[in-house]
């Protein structure tokens, strides 16, 4: 199998994959190869003749399926990235595949029974570590059942996975074949780069000469449409098809992937899928997410009710009267946030072109950790608009590789993530991590973001770190591989420090002039960091209510999950003027895989702890104290799942945090603005 790029040992200095080599028959046949590779590898544990150690059965575990995680990396990679029909139905074959695979080795009987066996003693702190995490996973996937519980909870992982992908393809099939094409009556309100935005995006699709602009379900899209447009009419039918995404065919999916998931919690002895998945999280119980979630629900709801008085002002003056709908609120809002804090995005965007603030967010890393980023070209990488930097430390050791892929295209899932297509380890060379961020932003001769892209460029950065600096031995504890509500406190903490006076005044600089942003612009931005909390709040908690609650009772919920969802933010109380930032139909974060789900809480959960943490590098009076960066990089970035992330936090802050921080950061506290 020499000849198939995804099992290639790989080129360049990187030894990445060749990705455009890769064709859609290449992948079946990569991935029979390396599971029937990986195996073989956990037969030859099964079969060790010495007694269970930890080299010769838990590293040897670590060691397997090196090859399989090659080719999943790079193959699930392009189906998010720039994905086809063809690899669309190829991703739908492998799903239930890998997840038999998978399900193989963690009911395996005998395999569990060595592990299990391996002795605690004479290991090191971070040996006993994975030992431990090792068993867990194999217990809490049901390796201790006996073997009708094992093989039905086989089924049930295969069929989820196939429900997963498929609910992840019809949300990207929606977003891909939606378009509102405009003509020049068509553009009130839109400013020049928004209109030279929708333009490129016609152009791509196709000459149409009457109606030369287009506006997509792409966030970087619709989101400024539906803040700028002035033409109420075409706000709202941009929204509806928004929201809409997934709704024709995915809420028999929700169904059935609550009742599969609720069967597998009760095989595994929980009362409820959402007991499960927090057993071994921070929050550790239902109970404790929904005690937070309603800590910051009231203030929250209060602030978006004081908020929709002051919208309600404006939307009078264009002769509406009565409560907003959800499609009017970012176009009032901005009218508002212009009267408070006199901010135009249109006069903002031309200060945070892509380049720039790609630029501000290495420096941050440089002036925290001393890393160091010089691009790198002639690499193949997962798609041509894609970008390369060699990360080196202090000392000028290289780190590792990160690849920046920042475009919408219709290929692309929506969203932006951190990914791995090589996770950092020592065991075996190259060990070096290889790091991607993937964005939508709206493409553009230059390409400028609004506050919040940038926001999010910052964000993705920070998981990104998280994987880059990951300085363990062992692959299972490596970078991001930590509990699911810690595991957002470096890409939340490091947004932080977009708003450093410093940072601002380095890059942000007009496209045109090169005039750094006005003091005065930049301290309007801060003063505006508290604007609209109210409505953001609401719109991520009524996502995380619904989730935690179709987890906690799925019977209920997937008799009916629409009436379900419903129910559940009509006793909430949600303002109609608001809507939940993810439906369950295209809540991808909770039904495309397991990832998030029941666990959509953990942003807030970790913003509870990055606003701690950053009152951290306040309290010493420089941003960019090198004692506490240190702190952050040994016990946080570096340290991967090596401890609990309580104790991981408490060894960088000397406590666990309290709410107050996170209230008074939002702007939620009785007393802030």
């Amino acid at each position: 199998m020499t000849d198939n790029p995804l099992l290639a040992e790989g080129v360049g200095p990187y030894t990445l994959v060749p990705f455009s080599t890769v064709e859609p028959e290449h992948v079946e046949p990569a991935f029979d190869s390396a599971m029937a590779a990986h195996r073989a590898e956990i037969e030859a544990i099964k079969a060790e003749g010495a007694a269970p150690d930890f080299e010769n059965s838990i590293e040897a575990l670590e060691r397997s399926g090196q090859a399989l995680s090659q080719v999943a990396g790079a193959f699930y990679t392009l189906a998010a990235s720039h994905t086809s029909d063809a690899l669309q139905a190829v991703e739908r074959a492998i799903a239930p595949k890998m997840a038999a695979h998978y399900s193989a080795i963690v009911l395996d009987p005998a395999l569990f029974a060595r592990l299990d066996a391996v002795p605690l003693e004479g290991l090191t702190v971070e040996q006993a570590r994975v030992l431990e995490l090792t068993l867990r996973r194999f217990r809490k996937a049901g390796a201790a059942l006996d073997e009708a519980g094992r093989a039905r909870l086989a089924q049930i992982s295969g069929r989820l996975a196939t429900l997963g992908t498929e609910f992840a393809q019809a949300v990207l099939k929606d977003e891909a074949d939606w378009v509102m094409w405009l003509a020049e009556d068509d553009l009130a309100g839109l400013s020049e780069g928004q209109i030279g935005a929708a333009k490129a995006e016609a152009a791509r699709r196709g000459d149409w000469a009457e109606t030369p602009y287009a506006i997509t379900l792409s966030r970087s899209s619709v989101e400024p449409f539906l803040a700028s447009s002035a033409r109420r009419d075409l706000r709202e039918r941009a929204w509806r098809a928004w929201t809409a995404r997934g709704t024709a065919v995915n809420w028999p999916r929700i169904a059935e992937t609550l009742t599969l998931r609720q069967e597998k919690a009760a095989l595994l002895g929980f009362d409820s899928f959402a007991d499960w998945r927090l057993s071994d999280q921070m929050a550790k119980a239902p109970g404790a997410v929904a005690d937070l979630l309603t800590r910051v629900w009231s203030p929250a709801r209060a602030r978006a009710a004081e908020e929709a008085a002051a919208l309600a002002v404006h939307a009078a003056e264009d002769g509406i009267n009565g409560p907003l709908a959800p499609w009017d609120w970012r176009y009032y809002a901005e009218k508002e946030r212009k009267r408070l804090h006199d901010i135009d995005e249109a006069a903002t965007k031309p200060y945070l072109a892509l380049d720039n603030v790609i630029t501000a967010a290495f420096e941050v890393a440089t002036r925290l950790f001393g890393l160091r980023f010089a691009p790198v070209e002639g690499l193949d990488l997962p798609h041509p608009q894609a970008r390369a930097w060699a990360v080196a430390d202090r000392d000028g050791t290289e780190i590792g590789l990160f690849v920046g892929d920042y475009f919408a295209r219709p290929s692309k899932r929506s969203g932006a993530w951190m990914s791995g297509l090589r996770s950092q380890q020592k065991l075996w060379s190259p060990g070096r991590p290889v790091i991607l961020n993937t964005m939508n932003f709206a493409e553009g001769e230059p390409c400028l973001l609004t506050w919040d892209d940038a926001r999010t460029l910052f964000h993705e950065f920070g998981h990104g770190l998280h994987g880059l600096l990951s300085d363990v031995t062992y692959p299972s504890i490596s970078g991001t591989s930590v509990s699911r509500d810690f595991v957002e406190l470096p890409s939340q903490l490091y947004e932080h420090w977009l708003e450093n006076p410093e940072i601002l005044a380095r890059h942000a600089r007009h496209v045109e002039t090169g005039e750094a942003m006005p003091a005065a612009m930049i301290e309007k931005l801060r003063a505006a960091g508290t604007f609209n909390q109210g409505f953001a709040t609401v719109e991520y908690l009524a996502s995380s209510f619904v989730d935690l609650e179709m987890h906690r009772d799925a019977a209920a919920a997937a008799a009916d999950p629409e009436a379900f969802q419903a129910g559940v933010l009509e006793r909430l109380g949600m303002p109609v003027e608001i809507a939940m930032r993810h439906a369950s139909p295209h809540f991808l974060h909770v039904f495309a895989g397991e990832g998030y789900a029941a666990g959509y809480y953990s942003y807030l959960w970790a913003e509870v702890m990055d606003a701690d943490a950053f009152e951290a590098f306040e309290e010493t009076g420089d941003p960019f104290d090198a004692a506490t960066a240190a702190l952050l990089r040994t016990h946080v970035l570096s340290a991967g799942g090596r401890q609990e992330a309580e104790d991981a936090y408490t060894a960088f802050r000397g406590k666990l945090p309290g709410v107050e921080p996170l209230l008074r950061g939002r702007g939620l506290l009785p007393d802030a603005a």
